[in-house]
């Protein structure tokens, strides 16, 4: 293994993002392998590398980690991006799970009909401004600080940033009426390791296209039709 973390996925978002993400925002150069056949898939599987036959895969520090989640908790406890002590931890992980669960609603947007896409869309902008932005804009607001856990830039920053530009693809005013977020989403951009990754010529992703799904579907042999929420 190289010194620099190698990822294993598709040449496209899905689970593997938020990795980059944090690993990009932690200021960490790394590498990616990415999945086109079945073949190179089912080499990883035969080579016992896929603890739970799935992807995303890191290989990091003499490991090979899969679940997205531990990925990215290891990710954000080497870099000091998970708080100081246990409480700041526990409101990461709150905040985190959260957003985890608005962006679950974009993920599978790609491989939904162009009819249940706009319903799709619909769904999550009212999710986004009636559940899970006026918690984080509450969270800014009542503690009047730059971050949303103790004053310090932390993987729930990272995150929720994410998130916040995910759903704007989707409206493009959709923090019109969040004060607090817009400024957020100003603050945490112009961090200089952020806005390397935001910049042209990043290893950020686009918007998934028709390519991204048909490898997805190819690789992974996804012959059914995701239904949206």
């Amino acid at each position: 293994m190289s010194g620099k973390p190698k990822l294993y996925y598709f040449d496209g978002r899905g689970k593997m993002e938020s990795i980059r993400w944090l690993l990009a925002a932690a200021g960490v150069e790394f590498e990616e392998e990415f999945l086109e056949t079945r073949e190179q898939y089912e080499k990883l599987l035969q080579g016992g590398s896929l603890l739970f036959q799935q992807v995303p895969m890191v290989e990091m520090d003499g490991m090979r980690m899969v679940q997205t989640r531990a990925i990215l908790s290891y990710i954000a406890a080497k870099y000091n991006l998970y708080g100081k002590d246990l409480k700041e931890r526990a409101l990461i992980d709150m905040y985190v799970g959260g957003t985890d669960d608005l962006m679950g609603f974009i993920l599978m947007f790609p491989f939904l009909s162009a009819e249940d896409k706009e319903k799709q869309r619909a769904f999550i902008v009212q999710k986004a401004t009636s559940r899970y932005f006026p918690v984080y804009e509450k969270v800014l607001k009542d503690h009047g600080q730059d971050f949303l856990v103790g004053n310090n830039f932390s993987w729930a920053d990272v995150h929720l940033l994410e998130a916040i530009l995910m759903v704007e693809e989707k409206k493009s005013d959709v923090l019109s009426g969040f004060p607090q977020l817009q400024a957020f989403k100003a603050r945490i951009s112009s961090i200089p390791t952020v806005k390397k990754f935001l910049e042209p010529g990043s290893q950020r992703k686009p918007v998934p296209d028709d390519k991204y799904v048909e490898t997805v579907r190819r690789v992974l042999r996804m012959y059914y039709d995701v239904k949206a929420n």
